[in-house]
């Protein structure tokens, strides 16, 4: 059974979504979570939503005064932090056609805020023990056609989480990235109008597990990283994708059945 009792954990973005069921999660488990998040209603909604051990710090990321708040005012309120989550980012993309600002809104918002805010955290963590939990995505191993700046600046996370991890070991934290597939999730839920099953109808072919994943079964994963079962478990990418990576080319399709139909014609 994994404990988080006594533990205070940051989760940038905790106040929806995905990030949300990270906090329930982790505060369902013992611990003090401390929400951060732009939206003011979202952020105390979730605060009064979990109630004790929990504080809402309004944080934009990509504002290294606000992100500087964010850690002296979780260690002013509860003298410790012992894990970040690293949950927070933005989805704007046009593809090819992005222009500069989009391409630096996006590389600063998934990559470079989640390295600055990493090396504030980092002296508390290391008086700690405590670790940092990235969320990274399959679209920072594979190209998306129509997605340029989202999948990319995924695949600068991904060796942001590496780098951190051999960096930081001689401090004695841990590092480690959650990486997602296909989650019913804010965007999923605005590109289907709210359809979960056309959701899972879409993703079947992309996954082995023929549907979309829950948020809390990324938040199953992200404690897991977390917790002292994971104790000798840093540089590591676990993928919460349903089987989405393991999947080459003809993805759960048989080749050689499809080649023999033609036979004749």
């Amino acid at each position: 059974m994994i404990s988080m009792q006594g533990k205070v954990v940051i989760v940038t973005g905790g106040a929806a979504s995905i990030g949300a069921a990270i906090s329930q999660k982790f505060h369902q488990l013992g611990a003090t979570v401390v929400i951060a998040a732009r939206s003011v209603d979202a952020g105390q909604a979730m605060q009064d939503k979990l109630g004790e051990r929990s504080l809402y710090v309004q944080t934009d990321i990509t504002d290294d005064e606000q992100l500087r708040r964010l850690v002296d005012t979780t260690v002013q309120q509860f003298s410790r932090i012992d894990v970040l989550v690293n949950n927070a980012c933005g989805y704007d993309d046009e593809g090819s056609d992005s222009d500069r600002q989009t391409w630096l809104n996006t590389l600063n918002t998934n990559a470079v805020s989640p390295a600055i805010l990493g090396e504030m955290v980092r002296p508390h963590l290391k008086e700690s023990g405590g670790n940092i939990v990235n969320i990274g995505s399959v679209s920072g191993v594979a190209p998306h056609i129509g997605r340029w700046t989202y999948p990319v600046s995924k695949a600068a996370m991904i060796h942001l989480n590496k780098s951190q991890a051999v960096e930081y070991a001689q401090d004695g934290i841990r590092v480690n990235m959650a990486r997602l597939g296909h989650i019913w999730s804010d965007p999923f839920e605005g590109l289907t109008g709210d359809n979960r099953a056309h959701a899972d109808k879409v993703s079947t072919p992309y996954n082995l597990m023929g549907r979309v994943a829950d948020a809390e079964e990324v938040a199953n994963v992200v404690v897991f990283l977390a917790s002292e079962q994971a104790s000798y478990v840093t540089g590591a990418e676990l993928p919460v994708d349903g089987g989405y990576t393991a999947m080459g080319p003809e993805q759960h399709y048989p080749l050689m059945p499809l080649l023999m139909e033609g036979q004749g014609a």
